[in-house]
């Protein structure tokens, strides 16, 4: 494994490590764990952030690529609650892993590019959505489910502005899989 790589598995195992105190994750730290020089890191990323936003955006794939496998895993439910299960997941995944998360999601809206966890999920929820609405032509199920997407992404962000204009409290798991499901009747029924 060269160094680059020994860099942006050593900043994966710490991320996985301190969890939420991403933060608190120092280069020096990293560079130990990867046994190369502090001015790699540069050489390589040009900062800590964009290090950091590479190792959580292959973090965060891991988890996107087990999201599409969804289907598989409950081809006895219909396509609402395939699609309902889904959604709970990535909402229990996006507030449980929120420090992770907030990097992810950002770094996607700051610099969009193809194959990106947006794009994977978006593409994870398409044939979801589509089976949901077969009536749907395949333009109205793409602008659907991108406007799915942005609402989680949204609710997730400004989780405080979003539970003060609709009066929810989304730190609570109960209220994200209630606020999920309207959502998903609002997209799908409208």
């Amino acid at each position: 494994m060269d160094s680059k790589e020994r860099i942006v598995q050593a900043a994966m195992e710490l991320i996985q490590e301190k969890g939420e105190q991403v933060e608190n994750i120092s280069v020096r730290e990293i560079c130990k764990r990867a046994d190369v020089g502090l001015g790699l890191v540069n050489y390589y990323f040009g900062s800590k952030e964009t290090l950091m936003e590479e190792s959580v955006e292959r973090l965060i794939n891991g988890i996107v690529a087990r999201f599409q496998g969804i289907r598989e895993e409950t081809k006895e439910a219909s396509p609402f609650e395939k699609l309902l299960f889904l959604g709970n997941l990535t909402f229990e995944f996006l507030f449980t892993h929120a420090a992770v998360s907030r990097i992810s999601v950002l770094t996607d809206m700051r610099s969009p590019k193809a194959g990106d966890n947006t794009h994977r999920t978006y593409e994870s929820y398409l044939p979801l959505v589509s089976a949901c609405r077969p009536d749907w032509d395949e333009e109205t199920v793409k602008r659907k489910t991108l406007c799915l997407i942005a609402v989680m992404q949204q609710a997730f962000i400004r989780q405080e502005a979003v539970s003060q204009a609709l009066g929810i409290d989304l730190t609570k798991p109960e209220n994200r899989r209630a606020f999920h499901e309207q959502i998903l009747h609002d997209i799908l029924e409208g």
